[in-house]
């Protein structure tokens, strides 16, 4: 599989990019995607609150940004139930005093025929990748409009694009995420505030991974233009692009990050 090219980072220090004195609360941020982003607003200056469900991981996770120079908590919630996502809207409100920018990124993939979708698995992934992205977003858009400032990222995917037999559910909710942004940017685009969406393509995170045989993630990869899958970092330009004053003038947008994957046809 062929490798990403890195070159030096540079300090986004005084650039439209930086986001010193801001505080993020990122979802689903002890691992893959949340982790990157969550490691990336670090860089650029933010205060960063993450949330998960394995306290280990978040721990790790909340240690690394502290090494960042910036504030770090953690909650462990269950955003599959709808009461965790009120209590931790609180929890980032109370911990942090306030949340600047709100990265909607926990979310499950139970891939089912349709004939076999199970209600509890619809209900749990309905929740999770949509509802609750809905629920963060009504309790912490009131305190953003209060002060005139606000970005709201929810993480879709390709998958809202483009789908594969017994993933229906998860493209569900991964289109719904894409028309919840537009809706909410109208709504909230008078008081500052942007909401998008980014869409990923085929990213080395747990959650693909555990569910591909190795056949399905050399033939994902191969059909990117690089012919590669992406690495978690790879995510966090785009994503300090729509959290900073850099993307101030984009609203209601999905950002589609997949190496050329959807445009890849033959």
């Amino acid at each position: 599989m062929p490798k990403k090219k890195t070159g030096p980072k540079r300090s986004l220090k005084g650039t439209r990019f930086d986001l010193s004195g801001r505080v993020a609360l990122v979802t689903g941020g002890g691992q893959g995607l949340g982790r990157a982003i969550a490691l990336g607003f670090a860089e650029a200056g933010a205060d960063v609150m993450i949330c998960g469900r394995h306290e280990k991981t978040l721990k790790a996770v909340a240690s690394e940004i502290r090494r960042r120079r910036v504030r770090a908590e953690y909650e462990v919630c269950d955003l599959t139930r709808r009461e965790a996502s009120a209590s931790l809207a609180r929890a980032a409100q109370r911990k942090m005093r306030r949340v600047d920018i709100l990265v909607n990124n926990a979310g499950a993939n139970v891939p089912q025929r349709t004939e076999r979708i199970a209600d509890e698995d619809w209900d749990r992934v309905l929740e999770l990748n949509l509802s609750s992205c809905m629920a963060l977003s009504r309790a912490l858009a009131p305190g953003m409009k209060k002060r005139g400032w606000g970005r709201v990222i929810h993480i879709s995917s390709v998958m809202a694009f483009a789908s594969k037999a017994g993933r229906a559910p998860y493209s569900a909710t991964k289109a719904a995420l894409v028309g919840l942004a537009r809706g909410m940017a109208l709504d909230l685009a008078p008081y500052g505030i942007t909401v998008n969406c980014l869409a990923p393509g085929p990213f080395l995170t747990d959650m693909p991974l555990s569910i591909l045989s190795d056949r399905q993630k050399k033939a994902l990869g191969g059909r990117t233009a690089f012919g590669r899958w992406a690495e978690p970092e790879e995510l966090v330009g785009p994503a300090l692009l729509l959290a900073s004053e850099a993307g101030s003038f984009v609203t209601g947008e999905t950002l589609i990050v997949d190496g050329g994957f959807l445009c890849k046809t033959f």
